[in-house]
């Protein structure tokens, strides 16, 4: 707990330099930046007060009145137009200040009010603290983390505090070295003050072009994960890091040689509590389609599988999966699809049925639309797996493909462990593997991921790419548009003459695209003439593809890893997102 509070503390200190809290300081320097020297002490102590209390308070209300998740930001970026453009006239300014000072006087002495010291200032901030707390952004989520559905408790109160004393205490350097540096701006407090506001305005701006979350994002991925999960104590989860952050250390799995020494139960490790799976929306295959909790689990081994329908990678651990479910259900095991998705029509509770049924998926599947699991997990990787035993401690973990042999014996190994006899022989599935010679990247279309385009910079909006040619030539991994096509941020979307083409160095060939409310064509062409038979994808026939359902498309299917250039026509309104190879 003492640690914890000391990351609380340092956390606070950062966020209060960071573009998440960077809107919050021209309203706090209006109000500490004048009166006595006393007076931003005052508003930094009323600060942390007040948002201590805002910060565990404004959690419970949100979700006992069933407010969407992005209230929060949406208020703040209210809050911010509205005080910045009332900083912008001065009379406004100075009743907003007075507003605050009434709103944190509620209870105070008359006497405590008035003036330019220390409690003028106290009450000043008080108002300031409920201004603070919705734009604290992830950062302040990761750590009060209070949720509804857990208790309240003294040690939570304690922790926001200290959270709060850490925001106040660099709050209250910056005004102290503020009010040095505008005591020379005296003459010209008003025009300082209508910068400040002007700097608000424009950050609520960003705010609403999410400019902002994309730096948080950055930010909170850097975090420790009690910061991004707190859903359990440091003490129990400190351990699970440290071995997560050896296998993530080179980016994709354990060794071979890692998971064969960790086959019998006896030799995996305990590397922590697993976190429980909550903040899930639909759920599949499950009894009424009831959630499922690892604690009404106990008992059994689980395996919480993370993936997305449209990932390739995913795709081909899935015949693993269902055997393992098949043989190994009854002996004890359950199998948890985690489905994170990566792209916007994934998020759709009707699309993730539709690809639970074609890919014959019969164990639990639910929804993580928020990326609630994803992040309790720490987790980074399509797929991801993390084999829980039956105590709920998470024994081992594994990203990616491969190693399924070794993964059965685990399997295997933490069921004999809970008792289980009779497993049988293990399984034998044959599915696709990836090429190992495979060169050419993910490649997404895009202007928010867009690379390798001959192009250009790829922006949003509607362009007219001019005329592709019937062979182009192009450099390896590169891409090129022809036609006409509306760019957005995931997605593109085929317009006059769409066409698109790649050359890529691997075996297989897939495209993640769809085509909302009826089945249009995709002309396929190799290398300037139409795909033959004996190369085409299994979603390909007669060279063109028919495309309805949005998903992954497998357009070429190579006896090897190959070089080549594949044209694609486009039907007006087919959706495409990116290109993956196997």
């Amino acid at each position: 707990m003492v640690v914890l509070l000391v990351f609380a503390l340092l956390a606070g200190g950062a966020t209060a330099v960071s573009p998440c809290v960077l809107p919050v300081l021209p309203l706090a320097f209006s109000v500490g930046l004048t009166g006595g020297r006393r007076r931003p002490l005052g508003v930094v102590t009323g600060l942390a007060l007040s948002f201590t209390f805002a910060v565990v308070a404004l959690v419970y209300v949100i979700s006992a009145l069933g407010l969407p998740n992005g209230f929060l930001r949406t208020a703040a970026i209210i809050v911010l137009g509205v005080f910045g453009l009332t900083l912008l006239v001065p009379r406004l300014a100075d009743r907003l200040e007075a507003r605050l000072t009434r709103l944190g006087a509620a209870g105070q002495p008359a006497a405590r009010t008035r003036g330019n010291g220390f409690w003028s200032g106290l009450v000043a901030g008080t108002g300031l603290g409920l201004v603070y707390a919705p734009c604290a952004g992830p950062i302040l989520a990761g750590v009060i983390t209070a949720s509804a559905s857990q208790s309240f408790t003294a040690g939570r109160l304690v922790v926001a505090g200290a959270y709060g004393l850490g925001s106040a205490i660099v709050l209250y350097l910056l005004l102290l070295g503020g009010r040095r540096l505008t005591s020379r701006l005296a003459r010209r407090s008003g025009k300082f003050q209508a910068a400040l506001g002007a700097v608000m305005v424009v950050v609520a701006l960003l705010m609403i072009g999410n400019y902002d979350t994309r730096f948080e994002t950055a930010i909170a991925s850097g975090l420790p994960s009690f910061l991004v999960n707190p859903t359990h104590s440091l003490e129990s989860s400190s351990v699970v890091q440290r071995h997560l952050a050896a296998l993530r250390s080179n980016g994709h799995t354990r060794s071979a040689a890692g998971i064969a020494q960790a086959r019998a139960a006896s030799q995996l490790p305990i590397l922590g509590q697993a976190p429980e799976i909550q903040g899930t929306q639909q759920w599949f295959n499950t009894p009424g389609d009831r959630p499922l909790t690892l604690a009404s689990l106990r008992g059994r081994v689980v395996l919480v599988d993370f993936w997305t329908y449209s990932c390739i990678n995913c795709l081909r651990t899935l015949p693993y999966l269902k055997a393992w479910d098949a043989r190994y259900r009854s002996k004890g095991l359950t199998i948890i699809g985690v489905h994170t998705p990566e792209f916007p029509f994934e998020r759709s509770a009707s699309n993730v049925a539709q690809a639970i049924g074609q890919n014959g998926i019969h164990y639990p599947v639910a929804q993580d639309n928020d990326m609630t699991v994803w992040n309790a997990y720490g987790n980074q990787y399509w797929p991801a797996e993390y084999f829980i035993d039956a105590q709920g401690r998470i024994r081992l973990v594994h990203f990616g493909e491969g190693e399924y042999g070794a993964k059965e014996q685990a399997i295997r190994g933490l069921l004999v462990e809970a008792g289980a006899t009779g497993l049988g022989a293990v399984t034998h599935t044959q599915a696709q593997q990836p090429s190992a010679a495979m060169i050419t990247p993910e490649s997404y279309l895009g202007a928010e991921n867009a690379q390798r385009f001959v192009n250009g910079t790829i922006v949003p909006g509607v362009h007219d790419y001019g005329t592709l040619p019937a062979a182009p030539q192009l450099p390896l991994s590169n891409l090129r548009y022809g036609g006409q096509w509306n760019v957005g941020a995931p997605l593109v979307l085929a317009q006059r003459n769409a066409g698109l083409a790649l050359s890529f160095q691997a075996r297989r060939v897939f495209l993640v695209m769809g085509s909302p409310g009826r089945k249009r064509t995709v002309q396929v062409l190799l290398d300037g003439h139409p795909i033959p038979a004996r190369f085409s994808g299994a979603d390909v026939h007669h060279a063109s593809v028919t495309v309805g359902f949005q998903r992954l498309y497998r357009i070429v299917d190579l006896p090897s890893v190959q070089g080549h250039v594949v044209t694609l026509h486009f039907a007006p309104g087919v959706r495409a997102y990116s290109f993956t190879f196997g």
